[in-house]
Order: C-alpha cells, then sequence, then structure tokens
C-alpha cells in the first residue's frame, strides 16, 4: 500500500510527463488518476495537454469524468476557457451555450471562496453581450443585476470589489433606484463579508493541493483531518444565516471537496451520509455509501454501516446482499455472527439456524459462533436444554479455548447449575495448560466463595498455587498463605477490606517476594580472573547493579538532622541506608571529598535547602534562600581565589622554599590573573549599569527576599544581592 500511494513519485511522474508527447502521455496521466482521482490538479493538467493539441473530444470525455467530483475553481476555470474557445465564434447560439455554460459552473462552485474571478468573469461577458434595441438593453441590464445581487452574497475574496461594481451599475443605470438598492442589499453584504473573514480562517489551515491517500497517521494528516472538521463544523452552524436550501448546498460542496482530500477516509465517507440522513435525504445518503465502497471496498465497517441503512428503511435484499459480499470476501467468526443476526432479525430464528448448521461445518469457525448462537437461542427461545447442547458440542472442539469455557460457566451461572458448573471446571482444567489456565482457576475461586464452604474455596486456592507455581523449590514462596490470599478472597467488586496505601504495601512486598531470588543469583555471581573468561563476551555491555535498586516510597519524608557535616547529614537523610553505605564505602568519604571541594558559602546554603517533595522543589523557597544566603560577590570570590592561589599547597613538601622558574612562572599566572580579573570587573559593571530586569516574577522574588532579609537583620547579603539585582552600584561589594 505504502509504495502503491508514493506521492513523491506521483509528483516526479506528473513533472516528467509534462514534456511527453500526448500519445505518450495519455497512459500515464490514466496511470496517476486510476491512483488519485480526486486530484483536481492531474486532472487540470491532463486536460490542458489535449486542449493544446485541439483534441476536443478526448477534453470533452475528460470534463465528464471529472467537473462534478473535483469541486476547485482552477479546473472549472480550464472548463470555462474550453467552452469559450468552443463557441465564441458561433455567434448567438455560442452567447447561449456560454451562458449556460457560466451558470452551470456557478451552480456548483459559486459558493467558493475563491469563485470571485468566475462571478467577475460571468458580468464582463454578459456585458459584452450585444443589445439590438431598447428591449434587449433592459433584459440584459436585469440578467446582470441578478448576477451582481447573487456575487454580493457570496463570501469570496473579491466580495469588497464586486460590491464596488454593484454600487457603480446600479449609479450607471438609475441613481433614484439605486439608493433603495443599494440600502437594501447593503446589510446582506456586510453579513457576508463578514462571514468570508472567518471562513478565511478555516481555508487558510487547508492543503488544496494534497494527495488523497490512505492514512498512514502522519502529523500533516491528522492536522489536515482536523482543519476539515472545524471547516465543516462552521458551515454546518450556517453562519450567514441564508435559507435552509442554500446552507445543505453549500454543506455538501465542502464534504465534496473535503473528499478530494480524504477520499481514504471511511469516518468521513460515514459523516457525510449520516448528515444527508438526519437532514431526511436517504437516497442521498445511500448514493454517498455506493460511492464510499468504490472509493474504499475492503472497508467492512461502511458495509455494515449501509446495510444497517438498507435494513431500517425495510430494504432486506439490499442488506442481504451486503452481508453476503462481507462473508465473500472475509469468511470470519465476526461477519459470520453478524449475518446469523441480521437473519434472525430479518426471517427468524429457524433461518438463523440453518446458517449456524452450516457456518459451523466451515474451516475458519471459531468458538466465537457457538457462544453466539447458544446465547441467542437462550435469550429468545427461553429454551435452556438448547442452548445447553450448543454449549456441549462446541465444548468437544474447544476445551482448550479458556474464554469458551468462561462463557459456559457464565450460562450455566445463569442456570443456577452448581453441580454442572464445578464438573465443568474440573474438566477444563485437567485439559487447560498452567499457562492459559489462570483465568479458569480466578473463577473457580470465584464460584466457590459464591456456592462452596470454607474448607472447598481454600483447596481451590491451594490447587490453583499448585497448578500455576509448581511445587519446585522456586515456588515455595509463591505456595504459601499470604495475606495478599485473604485480601483476595474478602474483596468483592471495587470494594476492599483495606485501605489503598495497605494495599500498595502488599503488592510491593509481593515485588520483592518474586525478585528475592533474582537478587541471590546475582550477588553469588563468581569474581574475579575465573569469571572474567565467562561474561568475555558480553564485556561490552555494561548493565545496572539491581541489587542496589529500593522501592519508591513516596509517604517516606527525610527530615533536617543539625550536623557539623550538612552536605552528608543532608544525604544521609535523603538516601536509604544501603544506598549510603554504598556512597561512602572505602577508606575516604565521599562526602568529606566533597566537603573539602566545596567552598563554605556553598556549604551552608546546600545546608539551608528544603526537603524537596516530589520532581520538583518549591521554587519560591529556593530563590528566597538564594536571596537571604551570604554568598560571595564576583569581587569577593576573586580576592578569595587570589589568596587561596598564592598560598602555597599543604600537599606540595617543597612548600614555598623552591625558587627560579617556578616562581617567575608563579608571578606570571598571577599578572595573567590580575588582567582576567580586570575584565570580570568591567563586565560586571556592565551587567549592573543594564536596566530593571521586566520579569514580574524575579521583582516579585527580589521585594519578598529584601523583606525577609531586613527581618532577619543580615543587611549585608540582603543589600549586596538586592543592589546587584537592581542595577545600583554596591558599597559593600567595594
Amino acid at each position: 500500500m505504502a509504495d502503491k500511494y508514493n506521492i513523491e513519485e506521483a509528483e516526479a511522474l506528473a513533472k516528467r510527463v509534462l514534456h511527453l508527447p500526448i500519445a505518450q502521455a495519455t497512459p500515464i496521466y490514466e496511470q496517476l488518476l486510476s491512483l488519485y482521482p480526486t486530484s483536481a490538479r492531474y486532472w487540470k493538467q491532463y486536460v490542458e495537454a489535449q486542449m493544446a493539441v485541439n483534441n476536443d473530444d478526448a477534453t470533452k470525455q475528460i470534463f465528464s469524468r471529472c467537473l462534478l467530483t473535483c469541486l476547485q475553481v482552477p479546473l472549472w476555470q480550464c472548463y470555462i476557457r474550453f467552452i469559450r474557445k468552443v463557441y465564441d465564434k458561433k455567434g448567438a447560439e455560442g452567447q447561449e451555450e456560454t451562458t449556460k455554460a457560466f451558470e452551470f459552473m456557478l451552480n456548483y462552485i459559486g459558493t467558493d471562496i475563491a469563485s470571485g474571478p468566475i462571478w467577475t468573469e460571468y458580468i464582463t461577458f454578459l456585458k459584452s453581450l450585444p443589445a439590438h434595441n431598447p428591449q434587449e438593453d433592459s433584459l440584459r441590464k436585469n440578467s446582470l443585476r441578478k448576477v451582481y445581487q447573487r456575487a454580493i452574497l457570496t463570501p469570496t475574496h473579491h466580495v469588497e470589489q464586486l460590491w464596488k461594481d454593484y454600487e457603480n451599475f446600479e449609479n450607471s443605470v438609475n441613481r433614484q433606484l439605486a439608493k433603495g438598492l443599494v440600502n437594501e442589499y447593503q446589510p446582506k453584504f456586510n453579513s457576508a463579508r463578514a462571514v468570508y473573514r472567518e471562513r478565511k480562517k478555516y481555508i487558510e489551515e487547508i492543503d488544496w493541493n494534497m494527495l488523497a491517500v490512505p492514512p498512514t497517521g502522519s502529523s500533516k494528516e491528522e492536522a489536515q483531518w482536523i482543519a476539515w472538521k472545524k471547516f465543516l463544523s462552521f458551515e454546518k452552524g450556517n453562519p450567514q444565516r441564508i435559507d435552509t436550501a442554500l446552507s445543505t448546498k453549500r454543506i455538501i460542496y465542502v464534504y465534496e471537496q473535503c473528499l478530494m482530500c480524504l477520499y481514504h477516509y471511511p469516518d468521513v465517507w460515514y459523516d457525510y451520509a449520516e448528515w444527508h440522513i438526519k437532514s431526511g435525504s436517504t437516497d442521498a445518503a445511500i448514493k454517498v455509501f455506493q460511492r464510499a465502497l468504490k472509493a474504499i471496498p475492503d472497508s467492512e465497517m461502511l458495509k455494515y454501516a449501509y446495510a444497517e441503512l438498507e435494513e431500517s428503511r425495510g430494504a432486506i435484499q439490499s442488506a442481504k446482499k451486503l452481508y453476503e459480499s462481507i462473508l465473500g470476501v472475509s469468511t470470519n467468526s465476526l461477519a459470520q455472527i453478524q449475518y446469523l443476526r441480521f437473519l434472525r432479525r430479518a426471517d427468524g430464528v429457524e433461518a438463523a439456524r440453518k446458517y449456524f448448521l452450516d457456518a459451523i461445518k466451515s474451516p475458519s469457525c471459531t468458538y466465537h459462533v457457538y457462544i453466539a448462537f447458544a446465547t441467542m437461542t437462550f435469550c429468545l427461545n427461553k429454551d435452556p436444554k438448547v442452548a445447553h447442547h450448543i454449549f456441549e458440542e462446541g465444548l468437544k472442539r474447544y476445551m482448550s479455548e479458556p474464554v469458551y469455557i468462561l462463557e459456559y460457566a457464565d450460562f450455566l451461572t445463569r442456570l443456577n447449575d452448581d453441580r454442572n458448573i464445578r464438573a465443568l471446571f474440573e474438566r477444563a482444567l485437567n485439559a487447560l495448560p498452567a499457562e492459559e489456565s489462570a483465568e479458569v482457576w480466578k473463577k473457580f475461586i470465584q464460584f466457590e466463595q459464591t456456592y462452596g464452604d470454607l474448607a472447598s474455596m481454600l483447596k481451590v486456592e491451594q490447587r490453583r498455587k499448585e497448578a500455576l507455581f509448581g511445587k519446585a523449590e522456586e515456588g515455595s514462596f509463591a505456595l504459601e498463605s499470604s495475606l495478599q490470599d485473604v485480601v483476595s478472597r474478602y474483596s468483592y467488586m471495587d470494594l476492599w477490606p483495606c485501605t489503598s496505601k495497605e494495599l500498595d504495601h502488599l503488592a510491593r512486598q509481593e515485588w520483592l517476594v518474586k525478585n528475592m531470588n533474582k537478587k541471590v543469583e546475582k550477588t553469588n555471581l563468581p569474581h574475579g580472573p575465573a569469571a572474567t573468561g565467562s561474561v568475555a563476551s558480553s564485556s561490552k555491555v555494561v548493565y545496572p547493579d539491581t541489587s542496589q535498586m529500593v522501592v519508591y516510597d513516596p509517604t517516606k519524608k527525610s527530615e533536617f538532622a543539625s550536623s557539623s557535616n550538612p552536605v552528608a547529614a543532608s544525604a544521609s537523610n535523603t538516601f536509604p541506608s544501603n544506598v549510603t553505605a554504598t556512597a561512602t564505602h572505602g577508606s575516604t568519604s565521599t562526602f568529606d571529598e566533597i566537603q573539602k571541594t566545596t567552598p563554605p558559602a556553598l556549604l551552608a546554603f546546600l545546608a539551608n535547602l528544603p526537603v524537596v517533595e516530589g520532581p520538583t522543589p518549591n521554587v519560591d523557597v529556593v530563590l528566597s534562600i538564594c536571596l537571604q544566603s551570604d554568598l560571595p560577590t564576583g569581587q569577593a570570590a576573586k580576592q578569595s581565589f587570589a589568596v587561596k592561589g598564592n598560598a602555597p599547597s599543604q600537599n606540595d613538601p617543597s612548600g614555598s622554599t623552591r625558587g627560579g622558574p617556578q616562581r617567575l612562572s608563579r608571578d606570571r599566572r598571577a599578572t595573567k590573573r590580575k588582567d582576567s580579573d580586570r575584565q570580570e570587573e568591567n563586565d560586571t559593571a556592565t551587567i549592573q549599569s543594564q536596566p530593571l530586569p521586566t520579569d514580574v516574577f524575579r521583582l516579585r522574588q527580589m521585594r519578598k527576599a529584601r523583606g525577609i532579609s531586613t527581618s532577619s537583620q543580615t543587611p549585608t547579603g540582603s543589600t549586596s544581592y538586592g543592589s546587584g539585582f537592581s542595577g545600583e552600584l554596591s558599597g559593600s561589594t567595594g
């Protein structure tokens, strides 16, 4: 399908065919248009190629194939050019044919937003008609007036220009009459102009050159689908408040244009038919469904919708043919079941029974057909014996289908036949493999909870565990009784004997039990050289150490602890104990190393940070702490850095006793630092001279911080940061 509707290849082929002779180009155009029958652009290109060689018969044939399905102005302008070329030199007969052609064209696309040039061309043509006597002149003026009045009521790109031309026309005929007519049509013109402005917004979102291809789910296709839906919704609202007939005609026009782009979208066809049905035009809806099945012949959805329409209006034979066409293409169980239901509605249960006996002989028949017909028989005939017999016959073929077992059990439950239900479960569980029996065991336990006693209920639960988890050592944890079993036994529908928090806790415990053995195997892997060879093949793959993973518990909140090491204290409260222990493993603590390399002001800032509850911290609190913290400014940081840089290293055994070239290099570095300091001071001054920030949120935070810092009596920090943000020169930093 993707290769068949290759847009890039189609566009390249359309460009290449322009340079071929018409004899070679014709089969290529036919190939293109067989794939894209609603592309007005390709039809126009095809017909212009025929017109260029004066092949009038072929041109007429092409127009008859495309005009009514491709409602686009450029193609119809090509049509009127051809008509005028043929009839312009045929005198009065030709003028009459041309007039009919204009009326025919405006009847179909006269409401298009781009139809302004066609209205103008028609008016110009009428003005050019000869008038041999006053009576003919009067008739011509009346014709012009009617065309003008239709044109100015149509929301097009040229509506304002047409209004001006109409005013000039009326004034040229009769000024006294013109005033009354202009006043009469002025409100109608204003309404058309307002609707044009609204309609233009929807039109601009549509790609009119989009080729119709089956849906691929691309963002462009979805955007176009949304644009057309919005446009249709706008037109259905009748924004111009015109009469029902004209509004209906306008909506049909938009649907037809939509199908030019969304030709392979079954939902658009269905909406179009449904709109016709709601409008009371069933015949039009039938025609839409027929066209839809030509466009998308494999759509079962449209066939069912069409059959539903035919059945609703009493056309049983037409509906039957549609169902049979579905069965002829795809003999699946769904089609058989739907046909069973249709026959029951149309011809009675006996006709459905005859078809059921034929359907179960088909190799494509599944257990769904047995369930559907047994349920139908039980509900309609009120005879459980026949339905029971059908289920038993199906059980011989579908004992290995858990869904069939469950449906059969539901049927027996409706009959309150607990004896046969228990026998059914025993037969089925003996035949089903363990990996497919989970749902049947669940249903069996629910049955025992309703019909059995406590002993039988516990016995079935234990049998279920042994069947699903086995009796081996790896299933020993699952075989043990747990509180989860109690919750399962004493819950009902959406009612639970515990809180949601307790249920989450039990679920986490169950997950931990299931993964307990995996963690043990991970930690018992061999180490050393002997283990290197066993993992050599996967040495390039790095796997995470899942043994260090901890189940996330959102209810736990870390508390601040006053400590001489604020970073380590905060980390020890924030991270679980096993993670902290892992991080601090070794001769030197990781947090001690961080403390040595972290400035004291930053350590104090980190100690004041709040506990983060959730994925992000409270921005207001963090900004407030930033503004209150005594972090060094640019110059203070440079001074402290310069002092540290000139001091001898404690780790250097030679200390400052070394001289010569090393001292010279230190002097050069100091000179470079001074130059860089000057550059940074210039940059700082440039930043401070900038105007106030326009961020309202930032200004609010500064005001809040100033108020807090004043109350906490920390004028130094507040002054330096306040002046820094406001752009003033700070005395405290100088």
